[in-house]
């Protein structure tokens, strides 16, 4: 008797629900990879009972398939590059809406991609390859840093690999490289900070004082601070402070003479008040645009442009100048903190603290390198060597003095050790 075939749950093409994630996917045509179905604010459908909106997301999917030829994408129906940086930008406008993406990285985003269309924009996605990219970044004259390029590169290949994920687009940009990461480590002389102290107006110097001897990033930490975020302690005060970059919460403790600092601002913007304590000539809180500005027009004005070394020096400085303090000890007589307690204060994971400044700047990892071949973390002395153990003397039996040495040495000869015992 021929085996009854067995029928399926639903028909090919519809939403299905995955109970090990409790949210709808479906299959496209040609494919055997499941797809999450979105609502139209960007988050997943969840919950068997919400199968209306899933399929209401489907018809929205099969919309997209039908108009595809009609949309930026090539003739025979593949993906240009456009669509593909379309379809993440619009992404990164709804993760800003929803608090899941900063605005710094929207930005970044609609301005390197809308250029990355200008130079490749209606190439299909097939015949995208890695030397485009790098040829389009090495045309900008003004890219020269690393941290810019890895920083390009991060966001292509995020909208690439988003493509591939949500509508099964194969990335042709895999294993593209990113260059090898080099933290700009510039520290602040004592006598540097004290000059551009003297050339900035009262506002601009509370803010440079408070960023060297917090090591707070300077405009998504520093410049958010209100009244509400202090508290005072039994010894001292301390902050609690939000970075919108880690998008956490952490506390810390500052020095006196930024407490007097902040007691005095606090006058002005008082709890509840809902002003940050650093604000910038007019009353307004610091943005990154006018720090920056400001900042480069101090070092003009003290001639620092023209300086191999000082014209690298900027608002994001102070941070790296309160690291390298911290790690050469120079508030606390010469003993430096660990890693820890340094990612601790500045808001990093240990081994982002370890790569940037550890390695450079750490006494915690110098000073055993140094010790390892003999030579003392200070001056370059070279360690006292181990004088040698003297002979211990013991009480013989018979009343007389022995050595270990001179016993060693009995043994070796083969000689027999007499004992006098009493009748």
């Amino acid at each position: 008797m021929r085996r009854k075939r067995k029928q399926r749950r639903q028909p090919h093409g519809s939403a299905w629900h995955w109970k090990q994630t409790d949210s709808w996917y479906f299959t496209q045509p040609g494919t055997k990879k499941r797809v999450a179905l979105f609502d139209e604010d960007g988050r997943r459908i969840r919950g068997k009972e919400n199968k209306e909106a899933a399929d209401l997301a489907l018809a929205r999917e099969k919309l997209r398939w039908e108009t595809e030829l009609d949309g930026p994408s090539a003739g025979n129906g593949q993906w240009l590059v456009a669509r593909v940086c379309s379809e993440y930008i619009q992404y990164c406008e709804r993760g800003l809406v929803n608090g899941t993406i900063s605005q710094g990285h929207r930005d970044n985003t609609v301005r390197w991609l809308n250029d990355l269309c200008k130079y490749s924009g209606a190439l299909p996605v097939v015949q995208l390859k890695k030397g485009h990219v790098k040829t389009w970044i090495e045309s900008h004259t003004t890219w020269h840093s690393t941290e810019t390029h890895r920083g390009v590169i991060a966001v292509v290949l995020a909208a690439f690999n988003r493509a591939e994920e949500i509508y099964d687009i194969a990335n042709p940009l895999k294993g593209l490289k990113k260059p090898t990461s080099k933290p700009r480590l510039q520290s602040i002389s004592p006598e540097d900070e004290q000059t551009l102290y003297d050339a900035t107006e009262p506002c601009f110097r509370n803010f440079l004082f408070a960023a060297v001897h917090t090591g707070l990033r300077p405009f998504c930490e520093l410049a958010t601070i209100t009244a509400d975020d202090v508290e005072e302690a039994d010894r001292g005060m301390m902050w609690r402070v939000y970075s919108s970059k880690t998008k956490k919460t952490r506390k810390i403790p500052v020095v006196p003479k930024v407490a007097d600092m902040a007691r005095k601002l606090m006058k002005t913007a008082p709890k509840g008040s809902g002003l940050p304590l650093f604000r910038n000539t007019k009353g307004n809180p610091w943005k990154r645009m006018t720090g920056v500005v400001r900042f480069i027009a101090i070092k003009k004005k003290l001639g620092w442009d023209q300086d191999a070394v000082k014209t690298k020096y900027s608002c994001y400085t102070c941070r790296h100048t309160f690291a390298h303090r911290m790690l050469s000890g120079y508030w606390t007589d010469g003993n430096g903190c660990s890693i820890e307690t340094l990612a601790e204060l500045i808001g990093d994971t240990p081994k982002v603290a370890f790569e940037h400044y550890g390695r450079e700047w750490g006494q915690h990892y110098q000073a055993p390198l140094w010790a390892a071949i003999g030579e003392s973390s200070g001056g370059g002395t070279k360690r006292p060597r181990r004088r040698p153990r003297k002979a211990k003397a013991t009480v013989a039996r018979d009343g007389g003095l022995s050595s270990h040495s001179s016993t060693k040495d009995s043994k070796s000869k083969g000689s027999k050790r007499t004992v006098n015992r009493p009748r």
